[in-house]
């Protein structure tokens, strides 16, 4: 099948709403499963240490490259192909498990799966709130985005002060932001659905896929960051 046939195998919306989510946690799954695997391999091989965090410059390169990576895949994605798009999105993740690598040194393996664990049931009670709930979530959303901005700029200013209270309160302030922008999110990508109707071609359900998997993956990302911070304070 040509890939901008109708996806006519599903023309019932809210069983094409039940699929797009599960290939939408199932992508964003196989992102966390590259990023965690790279991240660990990373963390034990004394080679790749020394070639990907051996330097402030290739530190500022992979920083770089991660920004760049969402932007081309956030404005690129409806003129990818499938193959395409679930390349970008993978190396995204594996880019990130680079510099995640990192983690290992910081803090506990205790912690990390502490932070991760608590970021799972967390993020996976506000997605099935998002998905059940007839409530429109988009005041959610704006007020976190706003949050979102707010937090960025008290980090820049607690880098200057090292503030430890201030880091701990921005640390959990970001919980709840990056939960409520995941319920926006899931709201975001149902929305997307019902907007093609029961007329989606198949490359159409792969972008919206790969393009949600993306988006909740950063915000599973950034829980998990802020809680790690959280439970870490004494390191």
């Amino acid at each position: 099948m040509a890939e901008n046939n109708v996806y006519s195998s599903i023309s019932d919306v809210k069983i094409k709403e039940r699929n797009i989510l599960k290939n939408v946690y199932g992508w964003m799954a196989a992102g966390l499963g590259v990023t965690g695997i790279t991240a660990y391999s990373v963390a034990n091989s004394p080679t790749l240490l020394s070639i990907f965090l051996g330097s402030q410059v290739s530190l500022i390169m992979l920083f770089i490259l991660q920004f760049g990576i969402v932007i081309y895949l956030s404005t690129k994605i409806q003129s990818m192909s499938k193959n395409i798009a679930t390349f970008v999105f993978l190396g995204y993740a594996l880019v990130t498990g680079i510099t995640f690598s990192s983690i290992f040194f910081a803090f506990k393996m205790e912690t990390i799966f502490k932070a991760f664990m608590v970021a799972a049931v967390l993020f996976l009670g506000m997605a099935t709130y998002a998905q059940t709930t007839k409530k429109d979530l988009s005041g959610v959303g704006y007020y976190a985005r706003m949050g979102l901005w707010g937090i960025l700029i008290s980090m820049l200013v607690n880098f200057f002060f090292k503030s430890a209270a201030l880091d701990y309160f921005i640390s959990v302030i970001g919980v709840f932001i990056f939960l409520g922008l995941t319920a926006w999110d899931v709201q975001k990508i149902k929305r997307t659905n019902a907007s093609y109707g029961q007329s989606m071609s198949e490359i159409d359900v792969h972008r919206a896929s790969i393009y949600g998997a993306l988006t909740l993956y950063l915000d599973f990302i950034n829980i998990f960051l802020f809680l790690l911070r959280i439970f870490g304070r004494s390191k």
